[in-house]
């Protein structure tokens, strides 16, 4: 990172300027060292220092933050899993409860590949999975939204299933869903031992649903009225809804 700051001091004013960094023989150098130069030499365009000092920051590991001792990659486990286990952690030390994150299984047989004829970039593709799963409320679905019509265009139906997906696991988080599965005319959701759902309520409102079932294992299910995307989504989301929840 400092090898990078100090080429970009060259060259700033009105007259054209070449930095050279000298260096041993290859033979000298260590494999950090390599890769670090190859990184200084691959990311040369305006903007790259986050990307030189993300490699940097993989190469040399972040550390222990919660003591003195220095170790570790943070590549070993990914940033996301190394943010989150950090989060438990100061949560732990300063007495809070850690309530483990759910993640709805969803599988409606639906289509939600992004397909490659609507965003070529296998880059871009990745962004997009990533944005959708991390919305957080309506507001922000609506501006993604916008945001790739107008980058992109008119989306297909894969990707309104994708966004579809989006809405129905976080309308399913608060209930602690473990998993929405659809096979052939029937729905099957599967609530998590913890679930916050008033089982009694419930109960209450099924002997109004005859067609909807609640399994002693917690598996709430009933048929589908209709196989199109948009007609699932909507009963399922409006299914998602009904379900009471402890005060």
């Amino acid at each position: 990172s400092q090898l990078y700051q100090l080429r970009g001091r060259v060259g700033r004013s009105n007259r054209r300027a070449y930095a050279y960094l000298l260096i041993p023989a290859r033979e000298t150098l260590t494999g950090v060292a390599r890769k670090r130069l190859a990184a200084i030499r691959e990311f040369s365009d305006l903007g790259a220092g986050f990307r030189i000092a993300a490699h940097d920051l993989e190469l040399r590991g972040t550390g222990n933050l919660l003591g003195s001792e220095q170790h570790g990659h943070i590549n070993a486990v990914g940033f996301e899993l190394y943010t989150k286990l950090l989060k438990q952690a100061v949560g732990e030390l300063r007495g809070e409860p850690w309530i483990e994150e759910v993640h709805t299984s969803i599988d409606l047989g639906f289509d939600i590949q992004i397909p490659d004829h609507y965003i070529d970039d296998a880059t871009l593709r990745l962004w997009l999975y990533k944005r959708i799963a991390g919305i957080a409320d309506e507001d922000a679905d609506a501006a993604l939204e916008a945001e790739v019509l107008d980058r992109f265009g008119k989306y297909p139906r894969a990707v309104a299933n994708l966004f579809a997906y989006g809405r129905l696991r976080r309308k399913a988080r608060p209930l602690r869903v473990a998993s929405i599965e659809r096979k052939g005319s029937n729905l099957y959701i599967k609530l998590q031992e913890d679930s916050p759902v008033d089982l009694g309520a419930l109960v209450e409102i099924l002997q109004g649903r005859p067609e909807l079932h609640l399994s002693p294992q917690g598996v709430l299910s009933g048929p589908i009225t209709s196989s199109r995307p948009a007609d699932v989504f909507r009963e399922l989301g409006g299914l998602l809804e009904q379900i009471p929840v402890l005060e």
